[in-house]
């Protein structure tokens, strides 16, 4: 369980200690703690606030701090020891408060209670000592990531046998120096999800995995290459940066993008971990970080799982930053592309008046663009959720305008896989052409082997035309790909209605209860729980969850469930869900 509560990631680690701490306290121990508080409140506190630190933990003459940016982190440490400086002018020197401050790059674990761990925090603590009162000790990776970032000189101590630390450190002295080089201009943000993938990180002093980590991330770009509503920076330009101790922030502005991935590569013996971390680049906030790991034997398979997990990650992550974007720019000025991600946001809520602003909204990016193909696609993906939950008035007209939003989504996205994907879905369930819908999500497959929906999509597909093992394979590699997905919920009803259709009911019934943890009120779900636990025998379940689902549709009866359940074709498989739906108490 503690495990599961630990967070892993990449941060400049600042520790602070007040020199001479002890004789101070000897000479005036309430004076000393007076003065020191004072200097936390008005001093020190709003330093590392202003510079995006967190304070992980103090204890008494120390403070604990992490920070996403390398140049933060040395802006606020000179910052602090200015000030210092100009209080202590006018004070003897025997009560002086002077801080040793050191500053260390590295892998960090933060714990439940938000305190930071590992061997880059130890490296920062062995750091503070050396340097004189007053002063910055930093570490080798501190001044690369700085060089001409930031207005120090740094002077070369040589490495360092740190205590407790198995290696050799490089330290530097940090001091003001020379102000730092110009800039170049600042390219303009696309109108879509911007991201650059920085070259990973060879921890490993092994050269053979250098080529490895500049393979992931080749993999990597050209992945997220095939998702056209993403604009990918060329593995040519942010290769340029290689070898280069970088800012994200610089990075950010160089190439015109809002997101920088960026991550290492340790070997330890036969294995490999790699670490990623996604950082917003306005900000250097990092909006997401994982590890993977693998053996050495099969390199290349190792390669393609790492390149599948972070795209089936990053993906989500990016919608879900650019909705959060959109959310914070006044209506009046919103374009096409906002209208679009502001429908994201509440389409997966599942009620029908959230189904019908989705709708609204999506249908004002069409009308601001009307080449607009995921637009057409999103809007046109509004009608399964209608169709499922018996929220159709005029069913011909509805079910008719799905048709025309497919197939103009399909026509102005014909190499675009989410157009495809969401396309063929609303012509599968809700249009009924089955075979047609199916022959897009595999186009979308083969556009786009990391699309997380289209494999849950054809796994349905799968499901309809009676190969249940087959949709669980495929419902499941959505699943892997992307875990945090919002829509992960329609992907443990596909897989659980499978297993229904395979007689493993409690696996059925456990999946569809997973997807009403997200979703409570999901029509699909709460048909395939309810009719698992009674076909299971768990009747006095089946039946609680029956109540609920006669909440969510009380106009549904065994006579007009074709209406909205899936179309399986296999003799026995709509039968076996019917029985089960009426032993759990919906009626005829």
């Amino acid at each position: 369980m503690a495990e599961e509560r630990q967070q892993r990631r990449l941060a400049a680690i600042l520790v602070a200690d007040v020199a001479g701490y002890s004789r101070l306290i000897g000479a005036d121990d309430e004076g000393t703690l007076a003065r020191l508080n004072a200097y936390r409140r008005d001093l020190l506190d709003p330093k590392i606030n202003q510079h995006r630190g967190r304070i992980a933990n103090t204890a008494g003459d120390s403070l604990l701090v992490e920070f996403a940016s390398t140049v933060d982190a040395l802006r606020c440490a000179v910052e602090i020891q200015g000030a210092m400086a100009e209080r202590n002018a006018e004070v003897p020197p025997s009560r002086r408060i002077e801080l040793r401050i050191g500053i260390n790059v590295g892998d960090i674990i933060i714990d439940a209670a938000g305190d930071i761990h590992g061997d880059g925090v130890n490296i920062a603590a062995r750091l503070q000592p050396l340097a004189e009162p007053g002063g910055i000790c930093v570490s080798a990776r501190v001044r690369e990531d700085a060089q001409g970032r930031v207005a120090l000189e740094f002077k070369d101590e040589g490495e360092k046998q740190l205590h407790n630390i198995a290696r050799l450190v490089h330290v530097y002295r940090a001091r003001p120096g020379e102000p730092a080089s110009a800039e170049r201009p600042a390219l303009p943000l696309p109108d879509k999800p911007s991201i650059a993938v920085l070259p990973f990180q060879n921890l490993s002093g092994d050269a053979e995995q250098e080529y490895f980590a500049d393979g992931v991330v080749e993999e990597i770009i050209t992945a997220l290459s095939r998702f056209h509503h993403m604009f990918v920076i060329a593995r040519n330009s942010s290769f340029a940066y290689k070898g280069q101790a970088v800012d994200v922030k610089k990075v950010g502005r160089e190439l015109g993008v809002r997101y920088v991935l960026e991550g290492s590569v340790r070997k330890a013996g036969n294995r490999v971990r790699i670490v990623g971390q996604l950082v917003d680049a306005a900000t250097g906030a990092h909006l997401w970080a994982d590890r993977f790991e693998g053996t050495l034997e099969d390199i290349f398979d190792l390669q393609d799982r790492v390149t599948a997990s972070v795209v089936g990650a990053l993906a989500p992550k990016l919608e879900q930053a650019e909705i959060e974007r959109a959310r914070r720019k006044p209506t009046e000025s919103l374009d096409a592309y906002d209208y679009f991600l502001r429908g994201l946001a509440v389409v997966h809520r599942i009620t029908r008046e959230s189904n019908d602003e989705a709708l609204r909204l999506f249908s004002q990016a069409i009308e601001r663009d009307p080449e607009f193909a995921l637009a057409h696609a999103a809007a046109a993906h509004c009608y399964p959720n209608r169709k499922l939950h018996g929220w159709m008035g005029d069913r011909a007209q509805e079910v008719a305008e799905a048709a025309r939003l497919a197939q103009r989504a399909i026509e102005l996205g014909r190499d675009d896989a989410v157009a495809l994907c969401y396309g063929g879905l609303v012509l599968g369930y809700v249009v009924g052409k089955l075979d047609d819908g199916a022959a897009l999500v595999d186009r979308a497959l083969a556009l786009n082997s990391n699309l997380a929906a289209a494999w849950s999509g054809s796994g349905w597909f799968k499901l309809c035309f009676g190969e249940p093992e087959v949709a669980i394979e495929r419902a499941a590699r959505a699943m892997r790909l992307s875990p945090l997905d919002s829509g992960k919920y329609l992907w443990q009803s596909v897989a659980a209605l499978a297993h229904l259709c395979t007689r493993r009911y409690d696996d059925a019934a456990a999946l569809a209860e997973a997807a009403l943890l997200d979703h409570p009120n999901y029509a699909f779900a709460l048909r395939v729980a309810s009719a698992s636990h009674a076909l299971a025998g768990r009747l006095a379940e089946a039946q609680k969850v029956m109540a609920r689902l006669r909440q969510v549709d009380p106009h549904l009866r065994i006579a007009n469930l074709g209406d909205v359940v899936s179309p399986l074709r296999r003799p026995g498989d709509l039968d076996r869900w019917i029985e089960g739906l009426r032993k759990a108490g919906l009626p005829d």
